[in-house]
């Protein structure tokens, strides 16, 4: 499953989900999560009845073999928005919909930087989500207002290159892992 880190209508992090769903592995396909502009802001009070649209994000969460994250930098972490996506499905203590979960991440950004410290924080993240994240190669698209078309291709065959090398990586990562899981329950039963 695709999670873009904003909601903005022509997001260059949606583009490049979009792209990277086009660049698969051979039988690998990838749902975008096009709603987390209808996730309310995280109220602990309401974290063990969560509204529809927060049951709903855990619930896809779950079902997915992988994540792929393609998240933009504001003011040198993570979006709002995605933090508070976060923070619901992780969230009560003992239901995070993130345990275990292989992960990539990507960004894309109108400047220089490319989102590397949104991507920094987010791998401090999945520490604690306990998600097993690709390491490499990392993907930073950098000055994206010049790699995307206006109909929102990529136009960049060097980022469509590591975007290819890290989707595999992480369909390779994500069978390995479910593999392991497969012969620790033998080995347990």
């Amino acid at each position: 499953m695709g999670i873009p880190g904003s909601i903005r209508r022509n997001s260059y992090n949606k583009m490049l989900l979009r792209a990277a769903s086009s660049l698969l592995p051979e039988g690998a396909i990838m749902e975008i999560y096009e709603d987390l502009h209808l996730i309310p802001p995280f109220n602990q009070d309401e974290e063990r009845n969560p509204p529809e649209p927060v049951k709903e994000l855990k619930r896809r969460i779950k079902e997915a073999d992988a994540l792929v994250f393609a998240t933009p930098e504001y003011n040198y972490s993570v979006p709002g928005v995605l933090k508070n996506a976060i923070d619901w499905a992780s969230r009560p203590h003992g239901d995070n919909s993130f345990d275990g979960k292989p992960a990539a991440i990507m960004s894309a950004s109108i400047g220089m930087i490319g989102g590397a410290r949104a991507q920094y924080h987010l791998r401090q993240m999945f520490v604690f989500l306990n998600m097993y994240p690709v390491n490499l190669p990392e993907v930073f698209v950098t000055f994206a207002s010049q790699k995307f078309d206006s109909q929102g291709n990529l136009l960049d065959q060097d980022a469509k290159k590591f975007i290819s090398m890290l989707l595999t990586n992480l369909v390779d990562w994500t069978r390995f892992l479910k593999s392991r899981r497969l012969t620790e329950a033998k080995i347990s039963s």
